[in-house]
């Protein structure tokens, strides 16, 4: 049991960390929260520090997915009644929920794809690239990622369903279980993305300006806090105060 709870809590504190946060204040001073859509992740961070700094976010949010899933789940302090998958499932469920609600930021994180997707990818790669896949196409048609998120979550179930019958992968029933709780949680973090999207105000993922002064290194918050008075409509680059 000592063995479960330390996995379930380092997990949770990988997850936790709270990369978006930490590099905003550290190359820009500002808390990413409190821009764009409010949201602790790599889009936004992409959205209002730029690609370079938002696909670092992405990365490292994808690496808390992996170390919690392959590495701390390995953890052994005395003996555990469960499979390595079942362990791998609980890290890396863990290390998601970190993410979303983490303890070094007041709870308030990110929406958990990205670490949801390194778990997804140290499990079954196959069934990752799939999602990823549905992902890229839906993003290429639709230009909203919450929509492109939300339905590869939803799609997760399905892909792991069509691999077990149709695809000859031996693909446990816990992973299925976990597919449709992560299906939930993950459209459960998008509700005020599906807020946004019902009175049509939700953001496309438009192509990063190169020349947007947000984006160099001379970035000033008080510019940024000063265009958040534009409305969606007026601010392509997605840099509004959230007002709450």
């Amino acid at each position: 049991m000592l063995s479960l709870i330390s996995i379930a809590i380092l997990s949770y504190l990988a997850g936790a960390i709270p990369t978006s946060i930490i590099l905003s204040k550290l190359l820009r001073g500002i808390d990413i929260r409190d821009y764009g859509s409010g949201n602790a992740g790599g889009t936004n961070t992409i959205r209002i520090l730029g690609w370079k700094i938002g696909t670092a976010v992405i990365l490292v949010d994808v690496g808390k997915g992996v170390l919690a899933t392959l590495l701390v789940s390995r953890l052994r302090i005395d003996s555990v009644p469960l499979t390595p998958d079942m362990l791998q499932i609980i890290a890396g469920s863990c290390a998601i929920i970190g993410h979303i609600w983490t303890l070094f930021a007041g709870f308030r994180g990110g929406k958990g794809v990205a670490t949801g997707a390194g778990m997804l990818f140290s499990l079954y790669p196959v069934a990752g690239l799939i999602c990823l896949v549905i992902f890229a196409s839906l993003l290429l048609l639709v230009r909203i990622v919450s929509v492109s998120s939300m339905v590869t979550a939803i799609s997760l179930p399905i892909v792991i369903l069509i691999m077990n019958k149709f695809m000859n992968y031996s693909i446990s029933n816990e992973l299925l279980y976990f597919s449709i709780f992560a299906a939930a949680l993950i459209v459960c973090t998008h509700r005020s993305n599906i807020k946004r999207l019902i009175k049509g105000e939700e953001l496309p993922f438009k192509r990063i300006n190169y020349d947007n002064r947000n984006l160099q290194s001379n970035f000033n918050p008080e510019d940024a806090q000063s265009d958040t008075k534009k409305s969606r409509s007026q601010d392509d680059s997605g840099l509004k105060k959230v007002s709450s």
